[in-house]
């Protein structure tokens, strides 16, 4: 045993390494993953680098690979966390009312301002154009947005059917969810993709959303007798 030299007394070990946490802190993952999408969305999947998004999140490299060892890694968590952002407020969100054209409105507005918000545009240029190259990052995309936000509406349309509002048996509760989603997110998606300077007013994200609505209710909805 090690001794001191003067005193003959065992030497005191030093403490042995801590061991990385394997993942970092739930707030400095939010910090990380906040950092990680602001870069993404500024330069784009390709361009962006873990070293300016360490900088940006004024954390090590270390700290970011414990917890997502590839780019590919982190980007998909910054997908997996904004979708399910977004999803989680939609279903807190209360669409259960008798009038089924306004519960359909206010779903149909809680789902276009995302789509046409800023970073909502963001997020999707930055997807569509990395797709071909990195085709898991649209599949985890589509499956954390789209797919999801789609389950929730044709469970909505399901409890509308039940309480007579809505007659969708021809083509299904998935394909119904899929047809309004994409009939909300369809123009007004379009013109904003392709006006990136241009910021739409409120009266015209309400005139798409109720062009929409009253496009699937004259499809879907179910009319009283002899209406």
């Amino acid at each position: 045993m090690a001794t001191h030299k003067e005193t003959g007394a065992p030497a005191r070990l030093p403490p042995p390494p801590r061991k990385p946490d394997p993942t970092p802190a739930p707030s400095k993952a939010d910090t990380i993953l906040n950092a990680a999408r602001d870069i993404f969305l500024a330069h784009g999947f390709s361009a962006a680098t873990t070293d300016m998004i360490q900088r940006e999140a004024h954390v090590s490299k270390s700290t970011v690979y414990a917890a997502w060892p590839t780019k590919e890694a982190l980007f998909a968590a910054v997908i997996q966390r904004e979708c399910g952002q977004f999803a989680n407020s939609l279903r807190e969100m209360d669409f259960e009312t008798d009038d089924i054209t306004r519960s359909l409105t206010r779903l149909a507005r809680a789902y276009l301002d995302l789509v046409v918000s800023p970073m909502g545009l963001a997020l999707y240029r930055v997807i569509v154009s990395e797709a071909p190259r990195f085709p898991e990052l649209g599949r985890a995309f589509y499956a954390a947005g789209p797919e999801v936000v789609a389950s929730i509406v044709g469970q909505f349309l399901e409890r509308a059917a039940a309480r007579g509002q809505i007659d969708v048996q021809a083509v299904g509760y998935t394909t119904a969810a899929m047809l309004f989603i994409s009939i909300v997110r369809g123009e007004a998606q379009l013109e904003c993709l392709t006006h990136p300077n241009a910021r739409p007013s409120e009266a015209q994200i309400d005139r798409w959303v109720e062009a929409a609505v009253q496009t699937f209710v004259q499809a879907f909805v179910k009319r009283p007798e002899g209406g």
